[in-house]
């Protein structure tokens, strides 16, 4: 049977989980409610 509490001891995440993370975390894309939020923004004005 499977001892569910030592597997997850032995756990580890892996490398590129954590490296993806972080791209998606740190990512500056624009997307169209950026550039739509912008628009108006200057449309205001």
């Amino acid at each position: 049977m499977i001892n569910f509490e030592e597997e997850l001891a032995k756990f580890k995440p892996s490398l590129e989980v954590d490296e993806t993370e972080k791209a998606i975390l740190n990512d500056k894309m624009v997307d169209i409610t950026d550039i739509l939020q912008e628009l108006m923004n200057e449309i205001k004005k």
